[in-house]
């Protein structure tokens, strides 16, 4: 059975919610979907976004943008509804985003969430979360979302999942500014607190304020100049948490069928591993 949100959850109640909740004693993740319907994109909070990220303003909303909207349905998903984890301390590990065409601005669509997954982990234990952007019948945009849930203990053995391989050189110079994590959660209304201040990051164990990972995710596309109007796939692997502020390269190595990417700092750590191909076809 469907759960239909009225409209856009707000994140602070749901924040506020998720740190006085109890995960659930299920072995197993809630069926349920969350539903947005008749959504659209609000003009503003697109622009926004795209000059924050680096990507140009067109009628069209960049690729990643759709987990913007998503990402409030997921949380509402994971808080509301009886899962074997709960919100604080859940890292997301991976993003898979697949469109098979871009999706206008003035669009109506339907955003619907589900979990569609559960397994051991070397340290805890994974969810997937399912995401479908449909306009009128057609699936128009995909996503799924990996989170950690860290010290989960999950019944199995941890799987051995492919790498993307982070190409490494001098690339692209970054310049990230203190307050991108605010300024980000302006746009996307993620405020969750280790991305608001250093004061709040360090009383959840990080040195200093932390960028989101879709910004970083984003930035990267939109480093490339982002897809061709048509059908991509874009796979991102989340790495070593971003400070701010930071100095960062943005590394890129064209492949046959698109384009690696990693961001990096100092000798070996990798913030952001990518992956952006044309979308499978069949």
């Amino acid at each position: 059975m469907d759960r239909v949100l009225p409209h856009a959850p707000a994140f602070a109640p749901l924040y506020a919610r998720a740190l006085l909740s109890r995960p659930s004693r299920s072995l197993d993740v809630p069926r349920r979907r969350v539903v947005l319907r008749r959504g659209r994109f609000d003009v503003d909070r697109v622009a926004a976004f795209c000059r924050l990220t680096g990507f140009p303003v067109r009628d069209t909303v960049p690729l990643p943008y759709p987990q913007v909207v998503a990402f409030g349905p997921q949380v509402d998903l994971m808080v509301r509804e009886p899962f074997p984890f709960t919100l604080p301390g859940l890292v997301h590990l991976t993003q898979d985003v697949t469109q098979n065409r871009p999706l206008g601005i003035g669009e109506e669509f339907e955003l619907s969430v589900q979990a569609v997954g559960m397994h051991a982990h070397r340290r805890g234990a994974t969810v997937d979360l399912r995401t479908e952007v449909r306009v009128g019948p057609d699936v128009v945009w995909t996503g799924r979302s990996r989170y950690l849930a860290r010290g989960v203990r999950w019944p199995g053995t941890p799987r051995d999942e492919e790498r993307l391989e982070a190409p490494d050189g001098d690339g692209t110079t970054w310049r990230v500014p203190a307050d991108t994590g605010r300024r980000y959660a302006a746009v996307s209304g993620d405020v969750n607190p280790i991305h608001l201040s250093p004061i709040t990051a360090r009383a959840l164990g990080f040195r200093r304020t932390v960028a989101h990972g879709m910004w970083t995710a984003s930035r990267a596309l939109a480093d490339l100049g982002g897809p061709a109007a048509g059908a991509a796939r874009y796979r991102v692997e989340f790495g070593s948490p971003l400070l701010l502020p930071a100095t960062v390269r943005h590394v890129t190595r064209r492949l046959d069928d698109g384009w690696a990417g990693a961001v990096r700092s100092g000798e070996s750590r990798v913030h952001l591993t990518t992956r952006l191909t044309a979308a499978p076809t069949g």
